[in-house]
This record gives structure tokens, sequence and C-alpha cells, in this order.
């Protein structure tokens, strides 16, 4: 325990000093600072690590308030990204910042909001928080949690981070390589009840957000949407544009500051890419119809590049093909939200950890490229073979919904 305070204390040091040159360690330093916390007499308890995370457990969330809707509900973010963009959710009571895991702080803001039921989805494991949670018998659930062979709880140096495991009253796990892992270390609390996101996926593309907007940039073309899209993504990305004069493209980039957007306009053809609070402004300024006649058509509008966060979800609706980001890094992201569209998804090369995408993979409804052939090679098939085409879509379709139902195991168990 003194080795793990002593990284907590580092950790803080370290973001501390990363806070001088980084948006993102100042906005993690400064909403832990002076922190106020309401004290209530009783709550559930939601923590998240980001932005991801929350939308994995909202249908959770959502039955819980559906279930107990004089409840207070507290959630907590570990990460800005989750925080800033979720700070105003109506599905809590109260939104903030997880403390810094020390003994102090987790007595400080357990007495605080008092939570007779704490759920963290899928990973995040916090010794002192954990900790006070099992001193008072408090139920401590992990929901669509995930293990892989390489992490530390399964190394022979792990016994602290074991120690941590233990004082889950239960996990909820998306499979059963995950079941198997923890058992081989004697922790046999656990249910294979697969992955919330997909019943999260599942219900969004049921009744997607209408968005007048981009079905008037769509204006009947075939749609290919890159989501979640980091440079390496773009550059291969870009090409397609010309390369397919008859369709529209919208990227939807992981990060928008200024220059990262203005680094993906250049790579676009010259005249032929807007930013959506471009396209918004102008659209504000004319009539439906007389906006798509002079803005998009006389001016050959064919790549949209969306400068804000959290369209994306709602943007698959409008598309046929679907590009998901950060595969050339340090990971895909979010492919499963396309999925449910019934979209072909493609990605880059590092998706080993991530299930569904070895799913998809083997289901022949996803597909990795490594380099721009192959990414043209894909494409070309895709547009031009329509029996490829419409199979794909309807193999990627039954594999989310024959995944949904991971919320309804959970909630059976937590409220028996």
């Amino acid at each position: 325990m003194v080795l793990y305070n002593i990284g907590i204390k580092l950790y803080s040091l370290f973001i501390r000093f990363a806070a001088l040159f980084n948006n993102k360690a100042k906005l993690w330093v400064a909403g832990r600072k002076n922190p106020v916390f309401v004290r209530i007499e009783s709550s559930i308890w939601f923590h998240f690590a980001s932005l991801g995370e929350f939308e994995q457990g909202r249908p959770i969330l959502e039955a819980i308030r559906t279930l107990h809707p004089g409840k207070k509900v507290v959630v907590t973010f570990f990460s800005p990204s989750g925080y800033e963009i979720r700070k105003n959710t109506p599905l809590a009571d109260y939104v903030y910042y997880l403390p810094l895991d020390t003994a102090p702080n987790a007595r400080k803001f357990v007495d605080a909001i008092n939570p007779e039921l704490v759920v963290f989805t899928k990973y995040e494991y916090w010794f002192h928080f954990f900790n006070e949670a099992h001193k008072r018998n408090i139920p401590l659930y992990i929901v669509s949690g995930i293990f892989r062979p390489g992490q530390v709880f399964f190394r022979w140096y792990g016994g602290f981070n074991r120690k941590i495991l233990r004082l889950v009253s239960h996990f909820f796990l998306q499979d059963e390589a995950s079941e198997e892992l923890l058992q081989g270390i004697g922790i046999t609390n656990t249910s294979v009840s697969g992955d919330t996101r997909f019943d999260r996926v599942w219900a969004n593309a049921q009744n997607p957000k209408a968005l007048p907007l981009i079905a008037e940039f769509k204006n009947g073309h075939k749609l290919f949407i890159a989501g979640s899209t980091w440079p390496q993504d773009e550059t291969l990305l870009a090409k397609l544009v010309s390369q397919y004069p008859n369709w529209k493209f919208i990227f939807a980039p992981h990060e928008i500051p200024d220059e990262k957007i203005n680094n993906l306009i250049e790579l676009l053809p010259e005249g032929k890419a807007i930013t959506f609070s471009q396209l918004k402004t102008e659209a504000e300024g004319l009539k439906s119809g007389d906006f798509i006649n002079q803005s998009l058509t006389s001016n050959n509008l064919q790549a949209l590049v969306i400068d804000n966060i959290g369209m994306l979800s709602s943007l698959y609706a409008y598309a046929d093909i679907a590009y998901i980001g950060g595969g050339f890094g340090v990971g895909i992201h979010n492919t499963l939200e396309a999925a449910a569209f019934g979209l072909p998804v493609i990605f880059g090369p590092n998706y080993q950890k991530f299930n569904e995408a070895r799913e998809l993979i083997a289901l022949e409804a996803g597909f990795s490229i490594s380099n721009e052939t192959e990414l043209k090679d894909i494409v070309e098939t895709l547009v031009n073979d329509e029996t490829f085409y419409d199979t794909t879509r309807k193999k990627i379709s039954n594999y989310v919904k024959d995944n949904v139902g991971a919320t309804e195991m959970i909630m059976r168990y937590i409220t028996r």
C-alpha cells in the first residue's frame, strides 16, 4: 500500500507539471481544486473513467433512474473529456471529478454522498474508494468488465492489485475469457453478462436524433463517414474524396482544436471541404431550399469536417460506410455505434484489445487495413459489389442485435 500511495502522489505531481503545457491536464487539476461535495442522506454512485465509459454504462444508469426516480444519483469522472461534456447530464443529480485516491479523500467523499450502491464501468480500480465501500458494506459492482492476461492483476508482482479486486462485490463481465482469468486468481463472484454498449448503441439506432443539416449536406448522395479520426487516419482517408467524386464525406476528428481542424481541411481537395460550424452559419442565413442550391450544389462541397463534440453517434444514421479512427495509434475507438446502424466498418491495424473488432473481422463484417492500398481495395469492393455490401450490412446488424441484453441481466442481479 505504501508504494501505491507514493504512486498516487507522484501521478498528481506529474499531472500538475503537465498542466503547464496541456489543456486537458489543466482541466484535470482545476476540477479537483478545493472541491465542494453536497452532503446528501443517500445516493447511488456511478463512476466512469471518461465519456466512452459513460455511454457504455448509460443503460444501467437509465435503468436505475427509471426504477428509483426519487433516488439521488451521483456521477463521477476521472477524465476531463467525460466531465466537461456530461457535467450537466439530466441523468445525475450531482456530477463531480473523482478526487485523487487517498484515504482521507475517500472518507470525505463517501461521507458526503452516502452511497447505498456503487457502480464502476469497465475498469478503473481505486484502492481507497473501493476499501471505503467495503468497510461500510456498500455493494460495489463492476459492469462490462474485461480482463487480459498481461494485466498486472495476473502477474507475480500483482498481489496488491489483486487485493483491490477482492473488494468488489460482483463482476459483470463481457466474456468468458475474463471470467476464467479471475477464477484463476481465486475470484469467483462473477457473471458473464456481456457488454452494455450493445444495449446503448442498439437503443440509439432505433431512435436516432434527426440532423436536418446533415440530411441537406448528403442530399441523396452516398455518404462515407470517418469517426474519431487521428492525423494518421486522415492522411489515408483524404485521398478517397477525389477518388469518389459522387460520394459525400464526413470527418469527425477525435480532437478538435483549431490547428487540427485546419490541418485536416488542408488535406482535403481545395474548395470542396467545409466545417460544420461554417455550414451552420451559412444555413442560418438562407432558406432550406436555397441553402441546398446555393451553398452545397453550386460550390461542389463534398467533405464536411465536424468541429464539435457530441454529434458522432447520430451522424452514423446518415452514412453508408464507416471508418473508425485510432487504429494507427493506441487503439481503435467505438465501432459499435456505427455497427448498430448496419454500417460496414473499416479501421486500422491496432484493434486486438477490442473483442467486438475481432468478432466483426471473423464475421467479415469489419475490415482492418494497414495501408493505402488495403483501404482502397476494401472501399472499392464495398462500393462496387452490391451483393457483398448488402451481405455485410446484414451480418453486422445481426451481430449487434444478437448481443443486446446485458443491462437486463445486470439489473435482475442488483435489484433482486
